[in-house]
């Protein structure tokens, strides 16, 4: 027998194998024609961000959404020549609140997924061509960025 549960907030409904089985009565609610945020994309057409976008893939939500719009927000609607210059704080604040929730927000490995921005000249395909200048001292790279897991330096990693 199904039945439902109060806990705060919260309605926990408990069914059946039965209840499953059974065919579903749900109806579906039409799309809204009058939607201000259908099918708009990240930016609105008055120049304000679109909160609601699915490209934003949620993180305007949870624990840190706060956090990434006030970060994003500063980024969007900067006017330094740097674009964002000023709102280092802002993504320094969302990070340490993701770092808070690993589990929602998991760090990428450093050896897998996508290389971390500015972390070295592209290898070039042909070989004919000349090697790529490294990187700038002011740029870290994956060779030389100091350990942040308090491990001993690799035979390519200097130590700081």
């Amino acid at each position: 027998m199904s039945y439902c549960k109060q806990e705060g907030k919260d309605r926990i409904i408990f069914v059946t194998k039965e209840d499953h089985e059974a065919p579903s009565n749900a109806e579906l609610i039409a799309d809204d024609p009058n939607d201000p945020y259908e099918d708009q994309g990240l930016i609105l057409p008055s120049g304000e961000i679109n909160w609601n976008c699915p490209c934003l893939g949620g993180m305007a939500s949870g624990p840190c959404g706060t956090q990434f719009k006030e970060a994003f927000s500063c980024f969007h609607y900067s006017t330094e020549e740097v674009k964002g210059s000023e709102c280092i704080d802002n993504f320094r604040a969302m990070q340490e609140c993701m770092q808070k929730y690993p589990e929602l927000y998991p760090q990428e490995d450093e050896n897998e997924g996508p290389s971390p921005v500015g972390a070295g000249a592209p290898v070039p395909a042909d070989d004919s061509a000349p090697e790529p200048t490294p990187p700038s001292d002011s740029t870290p790279t994956v060779e030389s960025a100091p350990s942040t897991n308090n491990t001993a330096p690799t035979d390519r990693q200097d130590a700081s």
